[in-house]
């Protein structure tokens, strides 16, 4: 029985080059870079596509070039008049230098991430609440412009910092809901007293109109009279004015001073006489 040693020969040597080979050879996608280092030292940054490495000499560490989104937790956080609350944020970043983002730092999200809570808790802490509340928009610019100032030295820009939620407690929204009640009916008020002070404008401006004419006054009663008589009521009582039953009144005067004979009489039954 006999071996054949020229195969058990060269099975080891086949391993060792297809584990070289495995190890020589990367595949990185359109969005992703290798940081590559020879014995431990950078060498530079390849990418994306076919990379070929030295077996046992040198590594690499994929760096992926996305915006990559992380939650910033809830943080207890203390407004300037000291009111006490919870907010939460939405961070967004992509790394644009894989060298500084993988030599300067050890870890770039969980730092990027820790750096965001404490950002968010100094930069809210400065504002009233009714800021935080009214401004949300411009303090999660504050906040991202300072991250983005702060992560640069690791090869890394905050495009967009998102403040999600405002937590309060009970007591807080309680009274927060009474005084937007108190400024709804103050602005009610204020709305019916304006409303009051047009409408009574109005009416004497009218007056002053409806007195500069006697006639326009007439016409106006008469409309009145002509609304009322189109209502079904039974009985309608409403005074007459002297403007309208004056001019009878001259005439009957009139006509009465006709009637009258030539003498008057005057005081205690003396009577002149033309």
């Amino acid at each position: 029985m006999s071996f054949d040693f020229s195969y058990y020969a060269i099975t080891p040597i086949f391993l060792l080059m297809v584990i070289c080979l495995c190890a020589a050879i990367r595949i990185l996608r359109q969005y992703e870079r290798a940081v590559v280092f020879t014995l431990g030292k950078f060498e530079r940054v390849k990418g994306p596509g076919l990379v070929l490495l030295f077996p046992f000499i040198q590594e690499m560490v994929r760096v992926d070039l996305r915006i990559q989104v992380i939650e910033i937790p809830s943080q207890d956080v203390i407004s300037r008049d000291n009111v006490s609350m919870k907010v939460d944020a939405v961070l967004y970043f992509n790394v644009i230098d894989p060298e500084r983002a993988i030599v300067n730092v050890q870890a770039y999200q969980p730092a990027t991430n820790m750096l965001a809570q404490t950002t968010l808790r100094a930069v809210l802490g400065q504002h009233d609440l009714d800021e935080m509340l009214s401004d949300r928009k411009k303090l999660s610019t504050d906040v991202q412009s300072i991250l983005d100032a702060q992560t640069e030295t690791w090869g890394i820009k905050v495009s967009n910092v998102e403040i999600r939620t405002v937590e309060l407690g009970e007591n807080m929204v309680r009274a927060i809901a009474k005084q937007a009640e108190a400024e709804r009916d103050r602005r009610a008020k204020v709305i019916h007293a304006e409303a009051e002070f047009q409408a009574s404008q109005t009416l004497v401006n009218a007056a002053r109109i409806l007195g500069s004419v006697p006639a326009a006054m007439q016409l106006r009663y008469l409309q009145t009279l002509a609304e009322i008589g189109a209502e079904q009521n039974s009985t309608i009582v409403f005074p007459m004015p002297i403007d309208i039953i004056k001019p009878f009144l001259d005439l009957m005067q009139a006509q009465e001073d006709k009637a009258k004979p030539a003498g008057t009489v005057i005081g205690n039954g003396v009577s002149i006489h033309a």
